[in-house]
Order: C-alpha cells, then sequence, then structure tokens
C-alpha cells in the first residue's frame, strides 16, 4: 500500500470515527423525548387555561411515556410563566400555555421578551367564553335588576377577574361601558382564586371563563346572568346572550395556545405541534373540552403566530380607548 493511501485510509477512518462520536444532530426528533417536560402554565390552578394543560398533559404522557410537569406559575399577569418558557433552553423539554392576555400584556407592561420573536408557536388550542355570574345567594337575579341596581350604587358593586387585561376584565370593562355603570374591578392571580372569593360571597360578580364557573352553575352555587358571546353557550342553553339580556353587543373570547422556546429546533417543534393537535381532534378531548365550555380550534403553529401577531395590534386600540392600566 502506498503511503498516499495509507493516509487517505487513516484520514477516512478517523473522520467516520469522529462522526460517530459526536451527538445526534439538532435536526433529529427521532429520540425526543427522552426526559420529562415541563408544561408551564401561566395561570394559576382552576381556570380554563390550567384545565386544557391537564388534559393534554395527560395524553402526551400516555403517547410519549414520558412524564409531563404541570407548572403552574400565575402572576404578573401570566408574563411570569411565558418568561420562563421564553428564557428556557431551546430544546423542547419546556413548553407553555399562554391565554388572551399574552397578546394584551404589551399594551399594558413592559415586556421582559417579545411575544413574537421570542417564541416557537405550536398551535392555539381553542377558546372560551365568559359568563356573567352572581353568588346564588344574590338578589340580584337578572341583568336588568344588575343595571339598575348598580346605577343606584355607582361603584359599590365589585368583579372579580383573573387579573388586569384577561378576558374576564376586559369583558367587565365592556359591560360597564355599554351599559353606563361604574362598577369595581377585583384583580386575582388566576380564574380558580376569583371564583372561589365569588364563592365566598366577597365580590358581587364575576364576568368568569366558561370553564371557571360551569362546576359551580352546575352544582347551583352560582348564577348565571349571561353570556358574553354573539350565540348561546350549547352547555347554558337556557342562559340568554348580553344582547338578549339587554346589555347590547359584547363578546369575547379568552382563546388559549401552546408554544415552546425560540431557537427549539424545528422537527422537535413539528413533533410536539402534531401530537397536540392530534390530541386535540381526539373524541375524548373533544368531550373534556366540550364540558369544560373549550371550543376546540387546534390551528397550525404558523396561523397561531399570525393570530397573536393581529391580537397584538387589536388590543393595544382597546387598552387606549378603555384606558386601561396595568396598576
Amino acid at each position: 500500500m502506498t503511503t498516499h493511501k495509507y493516509l487517505s485510509g487513516v484520514f477516512l477512518a478517523a473522520l467516520c470515527a469522529a462522526a460517530s462520536a459526536q451527538p445526534v444532530a439538532k435536526g433529529d426528533a427521532s429520540d425526543y423525548p427522552n426526559r420529562p417536560i415541563r408544561l408551564v402554565v401561566s395561570a394559576a390552578p382552576g381556570g380554563s387555561s390550567d384545565g386544557a394543560a391537564r388534559v393534554i398533559a395527560q395524553r402526551l404522557n400516555d403517547l410519549w411515556k414520558q412524564q409531563i410537569v404541570v407548572d403552574n406559575r400565575g402572576g404578573a399577569g401570566g408574563v411570569l410563566g411565558a418568561g420562563l418558557v421564553a428564557t428556557s433552553e431551546p430544546d423542547g423539554y419546556t413548553i407553555g400555555i399562554v391565554s388572551l392576555r399574552f397578546s394584551v400584556n404589551p399594551s399594558l407592561l413592559k415586556m421582559p421578551f417579545d411575544p413574537i420573536k421570542d417564541f416557537e408557536f405550536l398551535t392555539m388550542n381553542g377558546a372560551v367564553g365568559n359568563v356573567l355570574v352572581v353568588n346564588v345567594k344574590s338578589p340580584l337575579t337578572s341583568v336588568k335588576d344588575l343595571i339598575e341596581q348598580a346605577r343606584a350604587k355607582p361603584g359599590q358593586f365589585t368583579f372579580a377577574s383573573s387579573g388586569i387585561g384577561g378576558a374576564p376584565h376586559l369583558t367587565g370593562e365592556f359591560f360597564a361601558q355599554q351599559t353606563g355603570v361604574k362598577l369595581t374591578h377585583i384583580p386575582y392571580k388566576g380564574g380558580g382564586p376569583a371564583i372561589a372569593d365569588l364563592l365566598a360571597n366577597n365580590v358581587t360578580m364575576s364576568f368568569a371563563s366558561l370553564t371557571s364557573a360551569l362546576p359551580h352553575i352546575k352544582s347551583s352555587r352560582l348564577r348565571p346572568l349571561a353570556v358574553a358571546a354573539k350565540v348561546r353557550a350549547s352547555q347554558l342553553p337556557e342562559v340568554p346572550t348580553m344582547k338578549e339580556a339587554g346589555a347590547g353587543e359584547l363578546h369575547v373570547l379568552d382563546w388559549q395556545g401552546m408554544l415552546t422556546t425560540a431557537g427549539t429546533p424545528k422537527p422537535i417543534v413539528t413533533k410536539l405541534s402534531t401530537t397536540i393537535r392530534g390530541i386535540l381532534k381526539e373524541p375524548e378531548t373533544t368531550r373534556r373540552f366540550d364540558a369544560m365550555g373549550l371550543d376546540i380550534i387546534a390551528s397550525s403553529g404558523e396561523e397561531f403566530r399570525r393570530d397573536v401577531a393581529s391580537d397584538i395590534k387589536r388590543w393595544a386600540k382597546v387598552v387606549k380607548e378603555a384606558n386601561i392600566k396595568a396598576d
């Protein structure tokens, strides 16, 4: 064997050995996931985002045989939870679920991350409507009663929400504007705590998500007065819309969706998106989401990204016109 052929063979062998020693290529998702995944929920337990996260986490666990750890990080209007996702390693092992407030925050707060550039969007899971509810012990039995009494007692009626800028808060502000009443907003760190105080009769009402309110309506602990939607909710067919109840056109849908850290390898993003969208289309998921008042959307990641970008512009105008402040 010539020296040239010998050296060429050695060089080729060295290249092969080096290649085999390299980690799996960044674009390969065949081994994903091989350890637990953290699912960060940007809200306290008890709301629609939390409920949806647990349904999805259970099915991902079943499909991938890896633990999906639901990590509730309420507070700061959802910025805390989303921020954890934005600053995590871009490896697909930290994913998050955000809601409408994610697109409202840029108009209210100085953001520690870019809501578009710092994330890979997976899917918009679905949307939930809001329902005006009072404690069953309340003397208020209709929207008409509420408006009349609230006008007679400006600022004395309080409404609980999942936080400033969330769908329940925005719905309450719209209601006050359209009916000419003055209500006092009491924000909480999630829909669960807000409902808990309403059940304790510490606040007058809440424009709560159907997810938070339905179990307590069915157990006769909360009284529904109207739904903030264009049509009646299938779960509450006897409850009028705001328009039917005399409060004018008033509908705010609280969407929710899933994302992960910007820079996560495309094949992993695709695997997450495809798997989660598949779960959302399963009959059992549809049944469980319907029971929580959630309508499934299951959009693509790019559709979700475009919707968020559009929503940011929409809510910037609303926040300015309604003079909504973070504090």
